[in-house]
């Protein structure tokens, strides 16, 4: 193989590359002679500054791989890259430890008031008793998002003789029981704890997660961390429950915008702040350089890379054949995942028609658990690793296959069971991606945007009311389906909105007469 650095990497990896493949570095290359040189090399490694667009990947013609060492992949076009028959690889286990390191950092700094008690002395004063701290031991630690990065906090904390507690939805209760955790709701956890660290992705649910309420229901002597991602703690809600003493203390490597500019959060004394660097260590850009080097090394063996973003190869016709369903399994299963209440157990597909008839299908089930994990998860899920991602979440897989498609050309039904619900999706390709029903009902929506799901009872008014509550809200209403099993009995409404719904509004929807469920989501 010809492999091309394109931006600088930690030289061990270079060495290792070396040894299979004919390597160019030319770490100051520009977009345009990379556009016009990148026809001749099989792999390429770029970090953050290389970006590989559409107009620069179309002319990869001879391109087998692109690493990414590091986790991110914002400057890699992953559809271009498909398209092309090329893999995309990264090495999001490079910075666990290092996180993991820089969050615990923060809780000392925290607990032992390191940050400003440093501050004070180079300022010429001797301030002990202004700088009481607090030990470790015999505190309890709250892990919001138990991936790989809480698992390291986790494990180290527990050498300080601290207890833990976690939220994680996903995860199994005998993981927990392995890593000495106790599994329970972000309540109990946000009450309970005297640390609170967070790991978990930003997104819609997330966004905001940890404000007002839930400083209200934290100790007053707690301290909270953040080296995820900015969002989702409050940051005007931190600030009030920091002057007025709500909680002990906060530390943030991430904010809502980076970099910060005039937060009212500088001028306090009872945080720590950190410049997005908790992933920045030597040893972690060394370990992202090995890790996609190794990747590029064991695709020169004839054998898969572990850290596949994309889908893995399949021949041209196949693909040609599957790709217009791609979408639809990956909607349907983030549909279906968040609108089951309770811990995702199991997933059920069942494919119909011409479907049916194509002998290897696992590219599309891949693609459904990657839809249907990736809103709750960290790390993005890829095609090649979700069926592992599901296996260690406790949430079994069944595939089945229909000839009968209800006079259409293929369907796709998942099904989704939890200890408490069963929650079932449906749909097809007809142009677009399509759900024709939802639990049975026939409906024929658009996967996409901000989503609404209502079940109601088939009486007078019932969509009314709905209809009301949302405009009290200001929350329009784009597209509207209603399905119903018969007249007077149960049905169900599916919207899609012109803006996320609040989960105020939802709870009071969920409130009114004759409605028995109401859910929000986003794809």
């Amino acid at each position: 193989m010809k492999v091309l650095i394109a931006d600088a990497i930690n030289e061990k990896g270079i060495e290792n590359l070396k040894a299979v493949a004919d390597v160019v570095v030319d770490t100051t290359i520009t977009p345009e002679e990379l556009a016009n040189t990148i026809h001749e090399y099989n792999g390429i490694v770029v970090r953050s500054r290389t970006k590989l667009t559409k107009d620069i990947l179309k002319n990869a013609d001879n391109m087998q791989i692109i690493a990414r060492a590091g986790v991110g992949v914002d400057n890699i076009d992953l559809d271009a890259a498909t398209e092309k028959g090329i893999m995309v690889v990264n090495s999001p286990e490079s910075t666990s430890v290092t996180v993991a390191e820089h969050t615990m950092g923060l809780i000392l700094s925290m607990a032992r008031k390191i940050s400003i008690a440093d501050k004070s002395v180079k300022d010429g004063k001797w301030e002990k008793k202004k700088f009481m701290g607090v030990e470790l031991r015999n505190k309890t630690l709250g892990v919001i998002g138990m991936g790989r990065i809480g698992s390291q906090v986790v494990n180290r904390c527990k050498s300080f003789g601290m207890d833990a507690m976690a939220y994680d939805p996903y995860l199994p209760e005998e993981v927990a029981k392995q890593m000495g955790v106790e599994l329970t709701d972000l309540n109990t956890v946000l009450k309970n704890s005297d640390f609170i660290t967070i790991h978990v992705p930003l997104t819609p649910e997330t966004k905001h997660s940890i404000s007002t309420p839930q400083f209200e229901l934290m100790k007053d002597s707690a301290f909270i961390v953040n080296c995820a991602r900015g969002g989702i703690i409050d940051e005007d809600a931190l600030y009030d429950a920091l002057v007025n003493n709500k909680i002990g203390g906060a530390a943030l490597d991430v904010y809502e915008e980076e970099p910060p500019k005039e937060s009212k959060l500088f001028d306090l004394d009872n945080i720590v702040l950190t410049p997005h660097i908790a992933a920045s260590t030597k040893e972690a850009q060394r370990d992202a350089a090995i890790i996609v080097a190794d990747e590029i090394i064991e695709l020169t063996k004839g054998n898969n890379p572990k850290n596949v973003l994309n889908m893995p190869r399949i021949d041209n016709n196949t693909y040609q054949e599957l790709s217009p369903y791609m979408e639809l399994c990956e909607r349907l299963g983030s549909f279906i995942s968040q609108a089951v209440n309770g811990k995702l157990q199991e997933i059920e597909i069942i494919y119909s028609g011409e479907l049916a008839k194509i002998d290897n299908l696992e590219i599309l089930t891949r693609t459904v658990i990657q839809g249907a994990v990736n809103p709750f998860l960290s790390s993005p899920v890829n095609a090649v690793n979700a069926a592992l991602v599901a296996k260690d979440r406790g949430i079994s897989i069944t595939e089945g296959r229909k000839n009968n498609a209800q006079g259409y050309d293929s369907l796709i039904k998942i099904i989704a069971k939890s200890n408490t619900d069963t929650f079932s999706a449906e749909g097809t390709h007809l142009h677009e991606s399509r759900i024709l029903k939802v639990n049975d009902y026939w409906v024929d929506v658009i996967p996409e945007g901000n989503m609404f799901i209502a079940k109601y009872e088939d009486v007078p008014g019932s969509i009314g009311k709905i209809g009301t509550k949302l405009g009290e809200h200001d929350v329009n209403i784009g597209i509207m389906q209603v399905g119903r099993d018969e007249k007077g009995g149960r049905a169900i409404m599916v919207l899609t909105l012109d803006k996320q719904i609040p989960n105020n509004v939802i709870k009071e929807i969920q409130s009114l007469d004759n409605v028995y469920e109401a859910i929000g989501l986003s794809l």
